[in-house]
């Protein structure tokens, strides 16, 4: 458990697996007990970095078969992987800034993004923009703060919409992301390549919100996670 309601699931990495941070794959039950109208595969990003040494993927968990026969599954069982593909990969310009803008479960693509450049100490300037409703629903979230106090060049900055609901303390950001949280920490909102990753509304209003501020639609990337 990573987070209240979100699990991830490790996976033995076959020696000549290779991937690149921010690519995903589509996930088979070979022999599910359970099946339902959903069906036995589901797609989802390597919430794993290429440096370590196993794959996995994180989701929410739902009542659905596929995630029940996931939970149920016994340590060694087997399952089929389809995959890598995906585009939300980071640039090769290290003089150019990455921003995430991602919620909730969208946060995947940019653990395993973040992880490996901090791991190849690449020099990109990096910031993780990451909203969820209260903390115990913020998957990773001390991970990052860790990369983030380690790495001078990555800014950490996770935010919350509902802490009324929260029975944990909070002296960060609240509220959505929005251009006016982004203007604390980016000199020049032009500069950037954006990735977005989170449910297909929120990915929405973000891509309606830098268009307001000028942002080029060339200059932003993204990834919808939708039903998982």
């Amino acid at each position: 458990m990573v987070a209240e309601g979100t699990m991830t699931f490790r996976f033995e990495k076959p020696a000549d697996f290779e991937f690149v941070a921010g690519q995903a794959g589509d996930w088979v039950l070979e022999h599910p007990t359970k099946t339902d109208k959903e069906g036995n595969k589901r797609s989802f990003t390597l919430s794993c970095a290429p440096y370590e040494d196993y794959l996995s993927f994180t989701t929410r968990l739902r009542e659905t078969a596929f995630k029940e026969n996931m939970q149920a599954m016994p340590f060694g069982s087997e399952i089929s992987f389809d995959g890598p593909w995906g585009e939300l990969t980071l640039h090769e310009d290290v003089s150019v800034p990455a921003v995430f803008l991602t919620g909730g479960i969208g946060v995947t693509p940019a653990r395993s993004i973040v992880l490996q450049w901090a791991h190849d100490k690449l020099e990109h300037p990096m910031f993780l923009f990451y909203a969820n409703r209260r903390p115990e629903d913020a998957a990773y979230i001390d991970e990052m703060s860790a990369v983030a106090k380690a790495r001078s060049r990555f800014t950490f900055v996770p935010t919350m919409t509902e802490m009324e609901n929260s029975k944990m303390s909070w002296t960060g950001e609240r509220g959505h992301i929005d251009e006016a949280m982004l203007r604390r920490s980016l000199v020049d909102l032009n500069l950037p390549i954006y990735y977005l990753s989170g449910p297909p509304e929120m990915v929405e209003a973000l891509q309606k919100m830098l268009k307001g501020a000028g942002v080029k639609k060339d200059r932003v990337k993204t990834e919808n996670f939708d039903g998982y």
